[in-house]
């Protein structure tokens, strides 16, 4: 089970809740305006978070151990790099629904405030399912390996995209919520008024709303509701990942924070470079088996006393840490077939254009 209460100081949990508080706020003033995120920007976004991460793991090892740190750091590497899969989708997700790139920073602002709620609801339920017994590790061992075996038999499968803007979570909001074909501004919601002048525009001839209602959702909102989903899915793996790193709560769930909040940023560094990026989902798979074997070591070890053996947090970190970058290093010296073909056909192109 999560092992113990908190354990820590009121100065402890006040610093943690202050940081996420400050930064979030400092974030917010910073973006207030509907305009695209610059890479330079997300990649000093990006920098800051990690900055501040790191900053927290210090201040938890110079209170209360390095023990405590090394876990933090490899609970907040591991929500860090999982995420990047989910990333990529948010990317098709947007692509889908045709959202201009000035709107995306809200519509993940509004994502990572979920993210925040639906992650303190599965870290209390696997603090729940922990406390059924240590059989509870095998399973949670199976579902991280099974994801990582649906990651390495379908990763290159290029032909299974799915169509986000008809997702089954989308057309079960379609149901519920009247929905305006057309994006409003950054509105989540428009009025009946708002709505009637834009489909009294010429522009917009033809368009028509199913039903009459006094509010209807855009797109922007659909959206956003399967950017909520895909993220819920997502949780199911990375929170028993990052739990059979560490069982404390506090810091399960700082560390899932801090990754969740910098999201924002990494997303549009990976928009710009996830061409280079070509082997990192390969780490991502290895460090899934790394964590099931894990798991099932921890649960073999409870239940059984055998093999007798545990993997050192050091030792954990190192690998976590490890693995990812070798699979950046990977990725930047053996660049995918389609990056080398892509930079070929620009070096034609600026060829013929000279």
């Amino acid at each position: 089970m999560i092992e113990g209460t908190l354990g820590y100081s009121a100065t402890t949990i006040a610093l943690f809740v202050g940081l996420v508080l400050l930064f979030v706020g400092i974030d917010l003033f910073a973006h207030r305006k509907d305009k695209p995120v610059s890479l330079k920007d997300a990649l000093a976004w990006s920098f800051l978070w990690v900055l501040v991460s790191l900053g927290f793991a210090g201040y938890l090892g110079y209170t209360y151990g390095e023990e405590k740190a090394s876990l933090f750091i490899s609970g907040y590497a591991l929500e860090k790099v999982l995420s990047v899969d989910n990333l990529m989708v948010f990317i098709a997700i947007f692509n889908a629904f045709s959202i201009p790139e000035a709107y995306r920073h809200r519509i993940l602002y509004w994502g990572i405030i979920g993210a925040i709620l639906f992650r303190l609801v599965f870290v209390v339920g696997g603090a729940a399912l922990y406390a059924l017994g240590p059989w509870v590790e095998f399973v949670f061992a199976g579902i991280i390996a099974f994801t990582a075996y649906k990651m390495l038999s379908g990763g290159d499968d290029d032909d299974s995209i799915t169509d986000y803007s008809n997702h089954f979570s989308v057309r079960w909001t379609q149901r519920i919520v009247p929905v305006v074909p057309k994006l409003i501004g950054h509105n989540f919601f428009a009025s009946k008024k708002t709505v009637e002048a834009e489909l009294a525009k010429p522009e917009n001839q033809g368009m028509s709303v199913v039903r009459r209602a006094a509010f209807y959702a855009t797109p922007m909102f659909l959206c956003l509701v399967c950017i909520e989903f895909s993220d819920v899915l997502f949780a199911f793996d990375s929170v028993p990942a990052v739990i059979a790193v560490t069982k404390d709560p506090l810091l399960v769930y700082s560390a899932m924070m801090f990754a969740i909040l910098g999201l924002r940023s990494m997303y549009f560094v990976l928009d710009a470079l996830q061409r280079y990026m070509a082997h990192l989902e390969k780490a991502i798979i290895v460090l899934l088996f790394f964590i099931a074997f894990k798991l099932t070591i921890s649960a073999a070890n409870h239940m059984f006393g055998w093999p007798g053996f545990t993997i050192d947090p050091n030792v954990s970190l190192a690998i976590v840490l490890g693995t990812l970058a070798v699979g950046v290093i990977a990725s930047i010296i053996f660049p995918s077939k389609d990056d080398d073909q892509s930079d070929e056909a620009a070096k034609q192109n600026t060829g013929a254009a000279e």
